[in-house]
Parts: structure tokens; C-alpha cells; sequence
């Protein structure tokens, strides 16, 4: 008998995998589902960006392995791009390490930084994937939590009074996902200095960005001394509606990134060369851009509170991201019964809280990525 490694015993399936084949056995009974759920961006990259994917496709060259560490003009691409809009400077050269989507790099950095027994600061509710690739690699969580009443932000004071020697990375997501909490940079540069006393590996995940933001865009490299300790994960996914391109970037300083790459490069052989010319196509488009799917998402954004009103959830209006992140009431509501309960009754799919951790319970979350038409749908269907 083959027998999985120990280490499986520690992570279930994706939950949204999971639930993606739920919804597929629900639909061959003929019942329409509409996804609410999932954080997948359903409207075009712009025009030009597939264009010039399409041309550079029939180039002789195209079809080979590429460079590692991108071709030159993407990571020239970026730089400009960091500089544009965080107002950061960014080496090409030294300091950029094109990903295919920034959910591998959790695991690059992961596996360049950790090991066995290694504590990690992830945050509660957080993205679920520095859980499950912290527990692949057997380092220890540290859940550091995240409360409505703090604005989603970490208690440094409570951490500080922790035995913090053995703490590797800490993970730090703003905008929040799955709140769509936003921080300030003068909490930027609290959590900085925090990590560079305690000697931490800080990791920013940064791909909500733009969406709905108010053009409060914020790097951790727009604080002080960050090069010395961190590092920035994004994305194009989210910025430029490209999330199956799988474009991503890390940034840091250059021992960080040579690192990264000692592993990346075991791991893939480079970023197909078309994609590579769409992601440079694609970084040219800035304020006017945002400003044009912004508006889209404000529309959808409106409706999905409409809904939040007439089932009576508390949500808050200064959220940012593609995610309404709202709060049930009453007395201690169990937030997966409620949304199986959703599913059944109107064939609508939401996200429980819980999954982002236990102080996601209570909270259930709505994706925007959804057309209007079905967003008008989904809520005739529940106003009915």
C-alpha cells in the first residue's frame, strides 16, 4: 500500500475547488447557480493587451523556454509601472522576479525561508493559502488576529509581548482580503518597524491595489526602511481583469530575490513569451483604466448592498477590493449553515467567513465578479 506523506494529513482540498464541483453536480440537475463566491475577474483585459498577445504568438521565438527571470522589457515594465503609481523605485535588474500569479510565490518565498519547526505570523481571517503551504512545510502558525472593532489591523503591542524568536514571515495583505479592509501608512510603518526589531521576514500581498480604492495606492516600499525586511507580492489579475494569464511579480531587494529564484527555477522554465508582452501592454494603462472598471464595480457593488439591506447584514461602505464582507445578526450565526441554507433556497453561492479563519465566523463574503445582469438576477431572485 502507497501511503501519502504525513504532511497531507495537515490540509484538505481547496475550499472553493470543493465547491466549484458542488456547484457543477448541482447544475447537471439543470438548476442555474450563480456564483458569488469566487474572486474571479469576468471582464475583458484591455483590447491592446490581447492584441499584441495575439501577434507576438506567431513570432519564431515565442514557442522556446524563456529567461527565468522574464525577458527585460517586463521587468522594465514593472519598475515603471511601481514607480507610476506607488511612486516606489524598483531595480529591473536586481529587485523583480516576474511569477506565473503571486499565489506561487507564497510558496517560493515559503520554501526559500522556512524551515521545519519555523514560526509564521499569518493573519486571522487572511488568505487561507499561508495556512495551508506554512502547514505543507511544517512550520508553526501563529494566528495573529484581526478584529472589526481594530479596522481589520494587526494588534503590534499583543504581538510584541510574544516570544517572537522563532518567527520567520509575517503575512500582511492590505486591502484585505477577505474584508476589503485598507491601511494608513503611518500602520505601514508601525508593522516595518515591528518586523525589522524582531528581525521578521515581512510579506506584503498586494494585489487589490486599485479596485475600488479611491486611489489610495500603497506599497510597503512607501515606508521607510521596508527594502531592509520585506518583500511585495501582485498581480495583474485583479488590476487588469487577467487572473488566468497567471502574471504576477515579487519584489525586494536583490539577496531576497536571488533566493526566490534558487527555487523558482527548479520549479518552472519560464513565462510563455506572448503572455510576458500582454503583461507589458497591459502595465501601460493606468488612472484612465481604473477609472473605466472602477465605475463597473461601483454599479455592482451598489446592488450587492441592496441585497445585504433587505437580508439585514451589516457590511461596511469604506471597503475596497472585488468582495462585499458582510456581518449576520443575531445571536452567534453559524455562518457555513447560513450560506448552505442561501445555496439551497435561491441557488446563489456565497462565501462563509469561517474559512478564512475563526474570526471569519459570524461574516459571509460576496465577490463582485459578476455581471450586472446576473447581479439583477440573483437579487430578483431573492427580493421575489
Amino acid at each position: 500500500m502507497i501511503v501519502s506523506a504525513k504532511r497531507m494529513n495537515k490540509i484538505s482540498e481547496y475550499f472553493f475547488s470543493k465547491k466549484k464541483k458542488e456547484i457543477h453536480d448541482i447544475e447537471k440537475n439543470g438548476i442555474k447557480v450563480i456564483n458569488l463566491g469566487i474572486g474571479n475577474p469576468d471582464l475583458l483585459p484591455p483590447y491592446s493587451v490581447i492584441k499584441k498577445m495575439k501577434e507576438s504568438s506567431e513570432f519564431p521565438y515565442s514557442n522556446t523556454y524563456q529567461k527565468y527571470i522574464g525577458i527585460e522589457k517586463l521587468r522594465k515594465s514593472i519598475s515603471d509601472w511601481y514607480f507610476n503609481m506607488y511612486k516606489v523605485c524598483v531595480d529591473p535588474k536586481n529587485e523583480i522576479l516576474p511569477l506565473m500569479g503571486s499565489k506561487e510565490g507564497i510558496m517560493h518565498i515559503s520554501l526559500s525561508y522556512l524551515n521545519k519547526g519555523d514560526q509564521v505570523l499569518v493573519p486571522n481571517p487572511g488568505y487561507p493559502v499561508y495556512s495551508s503551504i506554512s502547514k505543507l512545510l511544517e512550520a508553526k502558525i501563529i494566528y495573529y488576529d484581526l478584529y472589526e472593532s481594530g479596522n481589520w489591523l494587526p494588534n503590534l503591542q499583543l504581538l510584541e509581548s510574544l516570544n517572537l524568536s522563532k518567527v520567520k514571515i509575517m503575512w500582511v495583505n492590505y486591502p484585505h482580503m477577505p474584508t476589503g479592509a485598507t491601511i494608513a501608512l503611518n500602520d505601514l510603518e508601525r508593522i516595518v518597524t515591528f518586523a525589522i526589531k524582531n528581525k521578521i521576514l515581512l510579506v506584503y500581498d498586494n494585489p487589490y491595489s486599485f479596485i475600488l480604492n479611491d486611489k489610495r495606492y500603497l506599497s510597503i516600499f512607501n515606508a521607510n526602511k521596508s527594502k531592509d525586511i520585506a518583500l511585495e507580492l501582485n498581480s495583474l489579475s485583479k488590476s487588469y481583469n487577467m487572473p488566468g494569464w497567471r502574471v504576477g511579480m515579487v519584489i525586494g531587494k536583490k539577496e531576497f530575490i536571488n533566493n526566490i529564484l534558487k527555487v523558482k527555477s527548479q520549479m518552472d522554465s519560464g513565462m510563455y513569451y506572448p503572455i510576458q508582452i500582454g503583461a507589458v501592454e497591459a502595465m501601460k494603462h493606468g488612472e484612465d483604466w481604473f477609472n473605466k472598471i472602477n465605475k463597473e464595480y461601483l454599479k455592482r457593488r451598489k446592488i450587492i448592498w441592496d441585497i445585504c439591506d433587505y437580508m439585514n447584514l451589516e457590511y461596511s461602505k469604506k471597503c475596497s477590493g472585488i468582495f462585499v464582507w458582510a456581518k449576520l445578526k443575531g445571536s452567534n450565526p453559524n455562518d457555513y449553515i447560513w450560506t448552505e441554507k442561501f445555496l439551497n433556497k435561491y441557488h446563489i453561492f456565497i462565501t462563509p467567513g469561517r474559512i478564512f479563519g475563526n474570526n471569519g465566523k459570524g461574516y459571509v463574503r460576496f465577490s463582485i465578479c459578476c455581471p450586472i445582469e446576473l447581479l439583477c438576477k440573483a437579487k430578483n431572485r431573492i427580493f421575489s
